[in-house]
């Protein structure tokens, strides 16, 4: 219904802007150089080539492979140890004003001439959050009783996800603002997407790789089988 909602609203606002919004004629549009697929793909591939962005790119794709188990996997794994998961989706709506506000915030130190110092300041607190899901994950069932969960556990891993909201729009607005003062203005829309994408790219290989790797590396034990490590899925279904 939701989703229907918006779909909805989308289509109305943007047929009604495609039917009475008007052009002005009168103003006479700079001249802006428009270039083909071919001619556009062929700049990609001449701005990747320079020894600076490689090596940012290079930088870029795996600087996030440290947080990818932490990111990707901690919420299943909350989830698997008896975590409702509509109490999952209520706490992150108190992330919901912070994640308005933690942009606006940051903005102020990434506005300066090296934005990405508050990038490579915010990845050591990051990564010690990392232990610190591990430690949520590893406490659940120790708390876990007959009525669920306690609130002070509820408490701690509200506070333990508006710390992570911190750490990663530090390190997202600053990515964000390096790409955008780097970016050559002739060509600000091609040189800046080329950076935001290489930017996604490496937040999600690691953890489409931490998912996969998720099953491999987890130590089963099985009861009342013995000579079954219940390592593979069919081990642990028999």
């Amino acid at each position: 219904d939701f989703l229907f909602f918006w779909g909805a609203v989308f289509l109305v606002t943007t047929t009604l802007v495609a039917f009475l919004k008007k052009e002005n004629q009168e103003l006479i549009p700079a001249k802006e150089e428009t270039k083909g697929i071919t001619d556009t793909y062929r700049l990609l591939f001449s701005i990747i080539k320079m020894p600076a962005v490689l090596t940012f790119c290079l930088l870029i794709l795996t600087s996030k492979v440290g947080f990818s188990a932490a990111d990707a996997v901690t919420g299943l794994k909350l989830v698997e140890e008896g975590v409702p998961k509509e109490h999952l989706a209520l706490l992150a709506v108190p992330m919901v004003p912070l994640q308005i506000i933690l942009p606006l915030v940051i903005s102020k130190y990434t506005a300066g001439p090296q934005p990405l110092n508050t990038f490579y300041k915010a990845m050591p607190y990051r990564l010690l959050l990392g232990l610190e899901f591990a430690f949520l994950v590893w406490w659940a069932p120790k708390v876990k009783h007959e009525g669920g969960f306690p609130i002070y556990y509820y408490a701690v891993v509200v506070l333990s996800y508006a710390l992570h909201q911190i750490t990663l729009y530090s390190m997202y607005v600053a990515i964000m603002a390096f790409n955008a003062k780097v970016s050559d203005p002739l060509i600000g829309g091609t040189y800046m997407t080329l950076l935001n994408t290489v930017s996604n790219l490496g937040g999600n290989w690691p953890s489409t790789v931490a998912l996969w790797l998720v099953d491999p590396l987890t130590v089963k034990e099985c009861a009342g089988a013995q000579g079954h490590t219940c390592a593979t899925a069919a081990a642990a279904e028999v």
